[in-house]
């Protein structure tokens, strides 16, 4: 065994200069997430098989949507084909044996993992595309920020060093996309009322927010240096998390609604001109002041807390950007969609035109016969912007066509829009979304725990195999208790 110092260097050369792998094979292995849920919905929509839930359906919900982004992950990592295939197949299977028939379907028995006291207002319901959505992204990230510290993770999974494209550094943009889309919910509210919200009151919303995840951000400090635990300084800086990020952001989107609240026109608009205003201005710093040379080799200890936290200080920007862009996407998903069929669906037609979008601005960047920038996730830069911008809109398209034909009129006719809602989505992913941020939390103390308690890198497959897939059952364990229990987290 190594002495402490000896394996904390390992353990810190392990995460260290990395160059991620290709955009092909992240978007193959991260297909998953929709062959997870249309394997769900076939089960679910023609044989019912999660009404009602018991303790065998739960183990099964959590392993069809919980362990299959694990196994792709790890195990899969190579053979993300295969694994895609082993779920999309079955899915298909059900379909063909169990075609759907012109008789009226009977309503759910029951419907208990979605609380009695939930509001769906008549024009902003819960849709089961989005929670299945900001589930699976949550899930993602509580498996990747243990699963990392293990050989079971191919290390171009991990975030890069400077420049390139990786699972993880996907995951951390798309965790804030999805913040930002959620927090378009009080901004539609505002214009359907046609009322405004002084600045006074929003700031002080921003910063009731905003307080406990900077609260969070200096107990992460504290505890990380008190016990001398192994980190990836390049990644924020000395100082710097990610809970400083997530902190920040509302404050600052607070004072840019100021401009678009005095601003007649369509949010979706305005919200996206300001995420390419934040994204391009900062780009243009990063090229011509001489930041992003200094972000990647100036020295760190220059300009005091600035410079000992330079990446974090300087990728705000991006995030913001990157937030701005979910709030924009925000405006047109939360709103509800009144065609019953997928082709007349404007949402489905308004994600399709605004993929295009984020994806043609991403080639601008990158490619030869555009501004050939290369994506960085350690400067946020303008080509991350789009990237994210580009992969989350794809995976809520994906989501939305799932939904929309596994659970169209013919299948939930019946039912109440709460009980549509409550049969077409995944208990377990239900449960990850509501207590998201407070699972989020848990799952960070668990990774320290962990990583206190293993010597990770030694870990062999089995063993290591073993350890992820019990915490990731304990997490599942703990939000579905917490959503039984009708406990909502607020943080």
């Amino acid at each position: 065994m190594d002495a402490p110092d000896d394996y904390k260097a390992r353990k810190e050369a392990f995460v260290s200069n990395l160059s991620g792998g290709s955009l092909t094979e992240i978007n193959t292995v991260l297909a998953i997430a929709p062959l997870a849920y249309l394997l769900w919905a076939a089960l679910q929509s023609r044989i019912r098989l999660f009404q009602p839930y018991n303790a065998g359906l739960v183990a099964l919900d959590t392993f069809i949507n919980c362990g299959a982004l694990l196994l792709a992950v790890t195990v899969y990592s190579d053979q993300p084909v295969l694994l895609n295939l082993l779920f999309a197949s079955p899915a298909v299977l059900i379909c063909l044996l169990n075609p759907l028939s012109s008789k009226k379907l009977s309503k759910p028995k029951n419907a208990s993992h979605v609380r009695s006291e939930t509001t769906l207002m008549s024009e902003l319901p819960k849709k089961s595309f989005l929670t299945v959505y900001r589930g699976t992204m949550m899930v993602i990230t509580c498996i990747a920020i243990l699963a990392v510290d293990f050989k079971v993770f191919p290390r171009r999974f991990a975030k890069v060093e400077n420049w390139g494209t990786s699972i993880m550094d996907l995951g951390v943009g798309s965790f804030v996309f999805s913040g930002g889309l959620v927090a378009a919910r009080t901004i539609v509210k505002q214009y359907m009322a046609q009322s405004g919200v002084t600045f006074q009151h929003r700031m002080k919303t921003a910063m009731r927010s905003a307080i406990p995840l900077l609260v969070l951000g200096f107990v992460r400090l504290a505890m990380v240096k008190g016990v001398d635990y192994a980190e990836h300084v390049t990644e924020y800086g000395v100082h710097w998390n990610f809970f400083f990020t997530l902190g920040l952001i509302g404050p600052f989107v607070a004072l840019l609604q100021t401009i678009s609240s005095s601003t007649k026109g369509r949010p979706m608009i305005l919200y996206t001109c300001l995420s390419l205003t934040v994204g391009i201005v900062y780009q243009i710093v990063l090229n011509t002041t001489g930041l992003q040379e200094y972000i990647l080799v100036g020295d760190r200890h220059k300009y005091g807390i600035f410079g000992m936290n330079k990446e974090g200080f300087s990728s705000f920007f991006g995030y913001l950007s990157i937030f701005l862009a979910g709030i924009s996407t925000g405006t047109y998903v939360l709103p509800k969609d009144s065609s019953t069929r997928p082709k007349e669906s404007k949402m489905l037609k308004l994600l399709g035109v605004w993929f295009v979008f984020w994806t043609a601005a991403y080639m601008a960047c990158t490619e030869y016969w555009g501004f050939k920038m290369s994506v960085s996730r350690r400067v946020a830069n303008l080509p991350y912007v789009f990237w994210v911008a580009s992969f989350n809109t794809g995976q809520l398209m994906a989501f939305y066509l799932v939904e929309r034909t596994f659970f169209s009129a013919r299948v939930t006719g019946g039912m109440t829009e709460k009980e549509t809602y409550s049969f077409s989505t995944p208990w377990v992913l239900e449960a990850f979304n509501r207590n998201g941020l407070a699972i989020f939390l848990v799952s960070n103390l668990c990774t320290g725990v962990v990583n206190l308690s293993v010597q990770t890198l030694d870990t062999p497959r089995v063993p290591a195999m073993a350890i992820l897939a019990s915490y990731v059952g304990i997490l599942a364990l703990l939000a579905i208790i917490l959503d039984h229990f009708n406990i909502s987290v607020k943080l």
